[in-house]
C-alpha cells in the first residue's frame, strides 16, 4: 500500500465506521483488480474452468452489444441553483479535493435521478463494471491519483489551456485543471447518471478553490453534512459536461452550434482496460486533440481477465501510425502502473 492510501487511513481515523465506506472508493490495487475481474467474470460458469472459453464469450457478448446499441451523446446543462446540485450529497475529502460519498449516492439515487439504473444494477450485481451498461464511473480508480501526482511532479501547466477529462468519473483530473486556471475544461463519462450525481456535484463542491493553487497534501477531514454551493459561477462558465459513447460525444462536439476548438490537453485514467474500445478511443483522440496537444493517460500495465493494458494499447497506436507514445512514469507499488504521454507525429 503506497503513501496515498496510508494518508487516507490517517485522515479518517476519527470517522468511526465511515472509513470502510471510504475505502470502497480508495481500494488497494489487489482489491481493485479483483473487483474488476469479478465484474467481468460474474455469471460465467466457464470462466473458472476455461479462460479461453470465457474470453471468447466476452468477445462475443461485446460484439453483440456493439451491434445492438450505440450510447447516444448528451450535453448536460448546469442548474441555475447550484445548491440543488449538492442536495442530499455528503462530501468526503482526499488530497485536498472534495468528492461525493458513494455509499450515500447508492442509498439515495433512484428513479429519474438514475434513469439508466446503473446504481441499482451495480449494487445488486456487486459489480464495478457492466460492459455496455455501466463503465465504472461511480468509483475513483487508483490510476487517477497516479496521474494527479504526475501533474505535480512534472509541473504540468494548465493555465489558459483547453482540457478534456475523458472518461472522467468523479472528475478529479478536470478539477485539478480548473484549479490550475485552465481556460476551458470539458468532462465526459459514458453514463449520464455519473455526470449528474457524481461529476457535476464534485465540480461545484470544489469551485470555491478553483481559482487558486491548492496544496493537495494538506487534506481536511471528510464532511459529514451536505455541502452548500458557495463557489463562484464563473468557474462553471468554463465547464461543459457530456455523457455517451466516445464516438458519439466526438460528433456532438464537432457538429455543435457552440464553437469548440481542439483540446490542448486530454486527460484520461483507466480507460484502456478493454481492447474492444481501443479503436473508438484512438479515433476520439485523433479527432479532438489539437495538433500540438498532449494526451496524458494513466493505466495498469495489464488488466487481468480482460486483456487490455499499456503495451497492447501502445502496439495498437503504433499500427495506426498517427501518434507517438512515451512512458513518462512507471509506478511499481502493487500492480505495475504507467503514465503515458501521447502526441501527434511531427508535432512540436
Amino acid at each position: 500500500m503506497d503513501f496515498r492510501f496510508n494518508f487516507a487511513v490517517d485522515e479518517n481515523e476519527n470517522s468511526e465506521n465511515e472509513a470502510d465506506a471510504h475505502f470502497l472508493l480508495l481500494c488497494s490495487p489487489k482489491d481493485e483488480q479483483g473487483s474488476r475481474e469479478k465484474s467481468r467474470e460474474a455469471g460465467d460458469p466457464a470462466a473458472d474452468s476455461s479462460p479461453k472459453l470465457a474470453a471468447a464469450k466476452h468477445q462475443e457478448e461485446a460484439a453483440s452489444k456493439k451491434k445492438l446499441c450505440v450510447k447516444a451523446a448528451k450535453e448536460h446543462s448546469i442548474p441555475e441553483d447550484l445548491n440543488k446540485v449538492l442536495e442530499n450529497k455528503v462530501m468526503e475529502t482526499v488530497l485536498g479535493l472534495s468528492y461525493v460519498k458513494l455509499s450515500v449516492v447508492e442509498m439515495t439515487c433512484s428513479g429519474d435521478a438514475d434513469s439508466e439504473g446503473i446504481v441499482s444494477k451495480s449494487v445488486s450485481s456487486h459489480s464495478d463494471l457492466i460492459p455496455g451498461v455501466y463503465e465504472g464511473g461511480l468509483k475513483i480508480w487508483e490510476c487517477t491519483f497516479d496521474l494527479m501526482d504526475y501533474f505535480s511532479e512534472a509541473e504540468i501547466e494548465f493555465a489558459n489551456k483547453t482540457v478534456l477529462d475523458l472518461g472522467c468519473g468523479a472528475g478529479l483530473l478536470g478539477i485539478v485543471a480548473l484549479q490550475g486556471e485552465a481556460a476551458r475544461v470539458h468532462f465526459q463519462d459514458y453514463n449520464s447518471t455519473v455526470i449528474d450525481e457524481i461529476t457535476l456535484p464534485n465540480v461545484v463542491a470544489n469551485c470555491t478553490s478553483a481559482g487558486r493553487k491548492k496544496d493537495r497534501k494538506a487534506s481536511k477531514p471528510p464532511s459529514k453534512r451536505p455541502r452548500k454551493a458557495e463557489g463562484s459561477p464563473d468557474v462553471l462558465n468554463r465547464c461543459r459536461f457530456f455523457s455517451g459513447e466516445w464516438s458519439q460525444v466526438s460528433q456532438l462536439l464537432l457538429n455543435s452550434n457552440k464553437p469548440c476548438s481542439k483540446y490542448d490537453l486530454i486527460l484520461t485514467s483507466e480507460t484502456i482496460y478493454n481492447p474492444d474500445y481501443y479503436s473508438a478511443l484512438h479515433d476520439t483522440l485523433a479527432q479532438l486533440l489539437d495538433r500540438n496537444g498532449r494526451v496524458y493517460l494513466a493505466s495498469k500495465v495489464h488488466y487481468f481477465g480482460v486483456g487490455g493494458g499499456v503495451y497492447l494499447f501502445e502496439k495498437f497506436i503504433e499500427e495506426k501510425n498517427v501518434f507517438t507514445t512515451k512512458i513518462v512514469k512507471t509506478i511499481d507499488q502493487g500492480l505495475q502502473r504507467c503514465i503515458m504521454e501521447i502526441a501527434f507525429k511531427n508535432s512540436c
